[in-house]
């Protein structure tokens, strides 16, 4: 960040920005939609595979997508006016799953796919606005505090429409809640188009490039300069293939309740309230966690703890064990989340955390779509192969999702294994070992 501090009122409306982009994640990720379209829309196990297919589409455009836009974004000073048009675009493509029902199949995956596409490409220019509003050394905490009103957003959204569904009965109200969602969505994110300032300047392209050279060179100069931190790559590596699973659990939780434990809508999003107020709890608990003993000891606990869940949910078989695993999630989640994001602020050298929270977003977002694609594809095969041994559909379909979730474990286990060679101690004396780029203003160890 450079030239005066931002206001606070330019914070709050960062801050308000995550509140409501949280709502569209708890309704039409978690809550909602996902369960929704593969139940309703589409029905039986070929719902987990198209589910997972669309989710993966909207991953894959954005990991191809964003690096380029961002590009652009940075030498245009335009990272306001992107963040306008993808929000736009979330919030008009969640308001029109209002229309898609009952084998509406390639409407619902289309509206979604775009909506998903907006709501993940916003995020790339609201996380680019962040070194923008907050200096070096606070990156972590103004992040933490945005996360954290993120959360509130998410659970504040889901008691909204709680009652309404629990007092109407009936697809209509559970898809006017897409509505209520991009609606709520919307309000909050106006603050930041009108209260934040965009500090960077405008730059002109050099003679002979384009914006697509620019970006191929700014993402080659940054791998290049992460090779010299061979620690921070093979935690980046670890965080890629254990990240896909959190996604799994997550894009995949609401299915798994309506089919394995027949949940009805207001179960479901009662459920989520729970995992998100359990997730607030783990990232404290964990913080605290990775300042004792360090965050790499608090990252394997994280995983460990998140595949024993993980081992549990395949054996329950009751609702009760269900929300205990869901709330026991919600906790682990956040210390896999949380600290891997603190880790980075570890791993890099002092005076280019921005660079290389960059990376860190990049790889989270290239590494999501092969978890649910993957998941969504065993959980359908695994369902006609129980078929054709003679199971009824549905009993098929359960077991399906119980094969299905253990490949979150097989996930979890192999980001762990790579995560173990990861060596904090020389990854943090590479880091002091880097000439320092601090910034007039950013204080100094000592």
């Amino acid at each position: 960040m450079t030239g005066e501090r931002a206001s606070r009122k330019e914070r709050i409306a960062w801050y308000l920005y995550d509140f409501g982009n949280s709502a569209y994640a708890s309704v039409v990720l978690l809550a909602v939609y996902a369960a929704y379209f593969k139940e309703h829309v589409v029905g039986g196990a070929e719902g987990s595979r198209l589910w997972g297919l669309a989710v993966g589409i909207a991953m894959f455009v954005v990991a191809i997508t964003a690096p380029f836009l961002g590009a652009i974004a940075d030498f245009s000073a335009a990272k306001k006016r992107f963040l306008a048009l993808f929000t736009a675009m979330a919030c008009v493509f969640t308001g029109l799953l209002f229309f898609v029902e009952k084998g509406d199949v390639l409407t619902g995956m289309l509206f979604f796919i775009l909506a998903e596409i907006g709501y993940r490409s916003a995020q790339v220019f609201y996380n680019g606005l962040l070194p923008e509003i907050a200096e070096p050394w606070e990156l972590g905490r103004v992040s933490g505090i945005g996360w954290a009103i993120g959360t509130a957003g998410g659970i504040v959204i889901l008691l909204i429409i709680l009652p309404l569904v629990i007092m109407i009965k009936g697809t209509f109200i559970v898809r006017l809640t897409f509505v209520i969602t991009a609606i709520f969505f919307a309000l909050f994110a106006l603050p930041i188009w009108f209260w934040l300032r965009e500090r960077a300047q405008a730059r002109p392209l050099p003679p002979g490039e384009s914006y697509f050279s620019i970006a191929v060179q700014r993402l080659r100069q940054t791998f290049q300069e992460a090779q010299r931190f061979r620690e921070f790559l093979k935690f980046i590596l670890a965080f890629i293939v254990y990240n896909d699973a959190i996604i799994m659990a997550l894009d995949f939780s609401a299915i798994i309740g309506a089919v394995l434990f027949g949940m009805k809508q207001e179960q479901l999003i009662l459920f989520f309230i729970l995992v998100q107020a359990t997730n607030v709890v783990g990232a404290y608990v964990f913080g605290y966690l990775a300042d004792e003993v360090g965050c790499k000891r608090t990252i394997i606990f994280s995983n460990l703890f998140m595949t024993a869940i993980i081992l549990g949910l395949y054996f329950a078989q009751s609702l009760i064990a269900f929300f205990v695993i869901g709330a026991l999630a919600g906790i682990a989640m956040a210390g896999l989340q949380s600290v891997s994001r603190t880790m980075v602020s570890v791993l890099a050298p002092q005076g280019r955390s921005a660079e290389f929270y960059g990376l860190f977003a990049v790889a989270g977002r290239t590494s999501s779509f092969i978890g649910p694609t993957v998941y969504g594809i065993i959980a359908a095969e695994a369902a006609l192969w129980f078929q054709r041994q003679g199971l009824a559909e549905r009993l098929a379909e359960q077991q399906g999702q119980r094969v299905a979730i253990l490949t979150i474990a097989v996930f979890l286990v192999l980001g762990l294994l790579i995560l173990l060679t990861v060596n904090e101690q020389a990854g943090r004396e590479a880091a002091r070992a880097e000439p320092s780029t601090v910034g007039a203003g950013e204080p100094t160890a000592g």
